[in-house]
């Protein structure tokens, strides 16, 4: 199921004339994130036409949950380097298909930015990765109800067909979650030059994961490759520490003989009771001369 998710919308008109595109297209899932006009007022039921009913139903909340949902894209306009991971994004028909035979029973949701600034990053992050629409550098922003229609003619165009592999469908977030909890778990076995080199491989990994939208089948693979990993080095962890108390344990066993005698006796003390020792032994009498000259 496809929810459109609009952040502080401030233009009533702009509202309706959202919902009046999702009913074009087959949608009606509107969810309104703080906002700051009236979205059932004149300016919007006017906008929206025929999609009254969109205005009537649509979720309004102070806050964005976003852990209610199985998947977030994100949409903008401000595109990042190739260093820039979370605003690496995909077009919309790229982003159409990933979605095509999705089952509905999965919560995807299309993240709109604010009228003004759009997302901020921390949003984005928030987000599995961004989509954005082809336009002239010169003037990339669009309105956004003009940005929603785009996406969802793209969406409506894959979804509508018959899809042969509609019973293959994308894992949710629990098995998402399990997977990244899976790379945390082996990235904090592992030494890094820098905390930020490390936490920009989490990064990189949540946006991969999400822009992926493995089949379960591809996950439980994924899964099994990376318990592999887990005990692989939970393996050598071990025998590197068993071998170091062996050699620790048999570092006097093992010494040669001629070298352990040379340590008992020149260990504190030793010379001392050898010196002892010496004194308390008697000497040999020397015998009585005959007076017999030698020749």
């Amino acid at each position: 199921m496809i929810y459109v998710i609009m952040l502080e919308p401030v233009t009533s008109g702009n509202v309706g004339a959202v919902a009046r595109v999702m009913r074009n297209f087959g949608f009606t899932k509107l969810v309104l994130i703080n906002p700051h006009c009236d979205h059932r007022g004149a300016e919007a039921r006017n906008r929206a036409k025929h999609a009254q009913k969109i205005l009537e139903e649509a979720e309004v909340t102070d806050f964005f949950v976003v852990d209610d949902y199985d998947y977030l894209i994100a949409t903008t306009a401000k595109l990042g380097t190739d260093y820039n991971i979370p605003r690496s994004p995909l077009k919309p028909d790229e982003f159409a298909r990933k979605i095509r035979g999705i089952d509905p029973s999965k919560k995807i949701g299309l993240v709109i930015g604010r009228e003004t600034h759009g997302l901020f990053n921390e949003e984005i992050a928030k987000c599995d990765f961004i989509v954005t629409i082809p336009s002239d550098p010169q003037y990339p922003t669009l309105n956004i109800s003009h940005s929603v229609a785009i996406l969802l003619y793209e969406l409506h165009k894959e979804i509508s067909d018959t899809d042969i592999t509609k019973h293959i469908t994308p894992i949710g977030k629990p098995e998402k979650d399990q997977i990244l909890r899976m790379f945390d778990q082996i990235f904090d076995s592992m030494q890094w030059e820098t905390p930020e080199k490390k936490e920009t491989q989490k990064v990189l990994w949540k946006k991969t994961i999400g822009k992926a939208m493995l089949t379960r089948r591809e996950a439980y693979g994924v899964m099994g490759f990376l318990r592999k990993v887990i005990r692989m080095k939970t393996s050598v962890k071990s025998k590197k520490t068993t071998k170091a108390k062996k050699s620790q344990k048999g570092s006097i066993k093992n010494m040669p003989l001629a070298k352990t005698i040379h340590q008992s006796f020149s260990a504190p003390g030793a010379k001392k009771g050898a010196a002892e020792a010496k004194k308390s032994t008697p000497k040999p009498r020397k015998k009585p001369s005959t007076g017999k000259a030698k020749r």
